[in-house]
């Protein structure tokens, strides 16, 4: 397993938190994810064998107004 935390724009309230990580979660071989709106940012815990930190910007990419930093 590998965890990694990414910037997330356009996260502004608990909704898009929410949001952001459900897309996330949906992902096969996610383990967690945990959004942080302070730091506007999302920490992964997901298989690297299974998923790609580039599925999960484009999960998040496409799931509202948010952008996710690799």
């Amino acid at each position: 397993m590998e965890k990694k935390n990414f910037a997330v724009s356009g996260m502004k309230c608990v909704h898009c938190k929410a949001r952001v990580e459900e897309a996330i979660r949906a992902l096969d071989g996610v383990v967690s994810a945990e959004g942080n709106l302070a730091e506007a940012s999302v920490a992964v815990e997901y298989d690297p064998t299974r998923l790609s930190p580039q599925q999960i910007k484009d999960a998040v990419d496409t799931c509202g107004r948010y952008e996710l930093t690799l």
